[in-house]
């Protein structure tokens, strides 16, 4: 893994409260086509509800056929299905017999309710069973919300977030405009995962074999950041969209999984309340860590951050860094969309549609100071098309797409593959 670091002032005034903004470059190893590595364990976790019936569950079996041919004879597959029962259609193993278990996913059947908490406790357990060295991944696919077992977002998140940090990560996949977006998108966040929604078949179908291929091809897991923050540092936050804790070493923040070659932006702000000092001096320390795949070996890297210490008459002429500015403003936009998604979900159009305004005049003032940024030009185009569908659209549909188009772009930063 490469990190760089970018401060948006590295210039402050002596005796000066400041409030210091760092931008994140995180580049992760790109795999040898000759490394041989180390098998998945993917546990599905699929909804079939009575709302599942026709195209929808058809769709996602299309899905797992495909999802089947794609994986190797090595890599151990699970599926566990949910309505008001959970089942165990295929117990988590090696594909040495892909006929038998494709078999078992073209006889499922719709059923009825939506116990979504009970098939992914399920799930949860057969993935902790069947781990590897490298842990697993349990892929959560529903179109509805939950009646039956636990509904509250906060205690499935929760459950999300204890089983990460054992080593299991959770995507989701939410299938139509019927879901909840709120429980879905919980349950991706706590457990570092892909928070993915599909209109259509056709969409779950690509979904699904987007987070395949991202499975059999990262090159590093459990990378975290351990923010250390110096004396002279008194307060930091992250931007984006991550799970983070304040531990006695400092704000530990978990990054997941890297596809090879991929490549992250964070943004996190400090606060320096005043340095009495002239000179360099040491604001916070970057502890980056992550196991190397396939070798499955620890590394960890630390990092600087370091602003000089000048009289006021100089720090009055600095000039921020264009680039930290313009991401800074990217994902306060992400902030934005996240709460307007948030009210949306909750029934407030009015609201949020003051946050998407919000959000636009953001997009849009931070592009004019940086004309040629195209990433802050489409996201002004993203965000007004946004808007109009919450105001003369689906209400439900503006709020599915805002919150998963902000899962990408805040916690992965528009995953990108070198």
């Amino acid at each position: 893994m490469h990190i760089a670091t970018h401060l948006d002032i590295d210039i402050v005034a002596v005796e000066g409260s400041e409030q210091v903004s760092l931008l994140l470059n995180l580049s992760a190893p790109t795999l040898s086509t000759e490394e041989v590595r180390e098998p998945s364990t993917l546990v599905v976790v699929l909804d079939r509800s009575g709302s599942m019936a026709g195209e929808r569950l058809e769709g996602a079996k299309t899905s797992l056929l495909a999802l089947v041919d794609r994986l190797d004879p090595t890599d151990q597959f699970g599926l566990i299905t949910f309505d008001d029962v959970v089942q165990m259609v295929v117990p988590t193993a090696p594909l040495h017999d892909k006929a038998v278990v494709k078999a078992h996913i073209s006889a499922i059947q719709a059923g009825g309710s939506t116990d979504v908490s009970g098939g992914y406790l399920r799930g949860l357990q057969e993935a902790h069973r069947a781990a590897g060295p490298s842990g697993a991944t349990v892929l959560l696919v529903s179109d509805g919300h939950a009646n039956a077992g636990i509904t509250d977002p906060t205690q499935v998140g929760a459950i999300a977030t204890k089983a990460r940090k054992q080593g299991i990560t959770t995507s989701a996949l939410g299938f139509g405009l019927g879901y909840d977006e709120q429980l879905l998108g919980a349950i991706a966040r706590g457990g570092a995962g892909n928070e993915l929604f599909a209109e259509t078949p056709d969409e779950a179908i690509n979904a699904m074999a987007g987070e395949v291929e991202g499975l059999l091809s990262q090159s590093a897991q459990a990378a975290s950041l351990l923010v250390r923050m110096a004396p002279a540092c008194k307060g930091v936050r992250i931007l984006n969209e991550l799970p983070a804790t304040m531990t006695p070493d400092g704000l530990m923040i978990e990054l997941g999984s890297f596809w090879s070659g991929e490549e992250r932006k964070l943004v996190l702000t400090f606060d320096v309340p005043g340095i009495p000092a002239l000179g360099l001096a040491e604001i916070a320390r970057l502890d980056l860590g992550w196991v190397e795949l396939p070798a499955l070996v620890q590394h960890t890297v630390s990092v600087p951050v370091h602003v000089n210490v000048v009289p006021g008459d100089q720090a009055a002429g600095r000039i921020p860094n264009p680039i930290v500015r313009s991401e800074l403003a990217f994902q306060q936009t992400q902030q934005a969309k996240r709460r307007a998604s948030d009210l949306l979900s909750q029934g407030d159009v009015a609201r949020a549609t003051s946050e998407l305004v919000r959000a636009h005049t953001m997009a849009v003032e931070a592009w004019k100071a940086d004309p040629d940024n195209r990433t802050l030009q489409e996201e002004c185009n993203v965000i007004g098309a946004l808007l109009q569908e919450a105001q003369h659209g689906d209400v439900s549909r503006a709020a599915k797409l805002m919150s998963s188009d902000v899962a990408f772009k805040s916690r992965t930063r528009g995953r990108r593959t070198g």
